[in-house]
């Protein structure tokens, strides 16, 4: 199977069923000396794992992780990192009755029509567990960006029709609702939208929002390997994602030049050279200009599906090419997006990281300073 592999230097490699004994990743290219241990990851995991409220899946996973290489007394040693999580609560009897029966919204039918053969329990190789190898491998990213000043933080910006109000943003609220949403007005709101969804048997889809703080302005290429193309094609990977933007994003396309362009102005630096540095008076390019970082705040949004598994007839068909209907039963997500939060955060952690460490061969003065010539 080709498109396990992600990454240039910080590059890792996924592998596991949503059935299978378990689910992991070899993640190669980090720096040795970096301070990590299970808890730094578990705390990742610990996120997206099901069964942390009545809008997730009821599946009892633990998503314990094992550090199996890589670290050694606290600190990582530039050698690949294996990463494993086993499945504990597997049921595969639970999708019997569909499997030979496509489902709509899932990927049975282009799995089927690419391989011969499918894994039915639960999507397989497809299925949203796969998530967890790249949670687990972006919080090592994130730790990496983390001791060189840069923050990724992602949230739900909206659920179904319920969006947060920007005049009632409070990151810290996020951690108080199950939705993962920094407005405890929306937030109530949208947990009795979804109730209405789960009585109706049905899911809604949301976005998620995401913030870079702290990375320094020319991280990126500027053709085809453009920051906001990597980081597109890293938030397109995650199963669900069906909308992307950065900063104005779609709005762009109906505003003027003279209120879209971000002016800039000189203004005291954060302490490195030099003293004073050009910083941009508006951020509508949303931190991201011909391809490369520009020093500002990148923020980017994900629109995520609604989750295709729900207990409501739908019409389908059989792999002998049958006229059925099917109504999808089990344990699943009436929506996705809160447990999709941490995996937008980390894979934008992935793709940063890794593109950070690309442009440090970009000038030949650094490479002669770090090599002391």
């Amino acid at each position: 199977m080709a498109g396990s592999i992600y990454g240039t230097i910080l590059k890792i490699s996924t592998w596991g069923e949503s059935h299978g004994k378990g689910v992991g990743v070899v993640v190669d290219g980090c720096p040795a000396g970096l301070p990590l241990c299970e808890e730094d990851i578990q705390i990742y995991l610990n996120r997206r794992k099901p069964g942390q409220s009545k809008f997730t899946t009821a599946r009892r996973e633990g998503d314990v992780v094992e550090i199996l290489s890589g670290v050694f007394e606290g600190k990582t040693t530039g050698t690949p990192i294996a990463l494993e999580v086993r499945n504990t609560d597997q049921r595969s009897h639970d999708y019997s009755n569909i499997m030979d029966v496509y489902r709509p919204g899932h990927a049975d039918y282009t799995f089927d029509a690419k391989y011969g053969f499918r894994d039915y329990r639960g999507g397989g190789r497809s299925s949203g567990r796969e998530t967890i190898a790249r949670v687990a491998a972006g919080a090592i990213a994130a730790k990496l960006l983390g001791s060189l000043g840069v923050q990724v933080q992602a949230y739900t910006r909206s659920v179904g029709p319920v969006e947060i109000e920007d005049g009632r943003f409070d990151i810290e609220e996020m951690w108080k609702n199950r939705l993962y949403m920094p407005d405890k007005k929306s937030a109530a709101e949208a947990e009795s939208y979804l109730e209405q969804m789960m009585a109706g048997k049905d899911s809604c889809g949301g976005v998620v929002e995401c913030v870079v703080t702290g990375l320094p302005a020319g991280v990126g290429e500027p053709v085809f390997d453009k920051l906001d193309a990597a980081l597109a094609k890293a938030m397109f990977s995650i199963g669900a994602v069906k909308g992307f933007e950065i900063g104005d994003g779609f709005a762009a396309a109906k505003a003027l030049g003279s209120r879209n362009n971000d002016g800039f102005q000189m203004a005291q630096a954060d302490g490195r050279q030099p003293s004073r540095k050009a910083v941009k008076c508006t951020n509508h390019a949303g931190g991201i200009l011909g391809g490369m970082s520009d020093g500002s705040r990148i923020i980017m949004r994900a629109a995520f599906k609604p989750t295709p598994s729900i207990a409501q007839p739908q019409q389908t068909v059989t792999r002998q090419g049958e006229d059925t209907v099917i109504e999808i039963k089990g344990r699943h997500d009436p929506i996705i997006v809160p447990r999709a939060v941490v995996v937008v955060e980390t894979m934008a952690a992935l793709t940063i990281a890794d593109m950070l460490l690309v442009s440090m061969t970009s000038r030949l003065d650094r490479i002669q300073e770090f090599f002391g010539r």
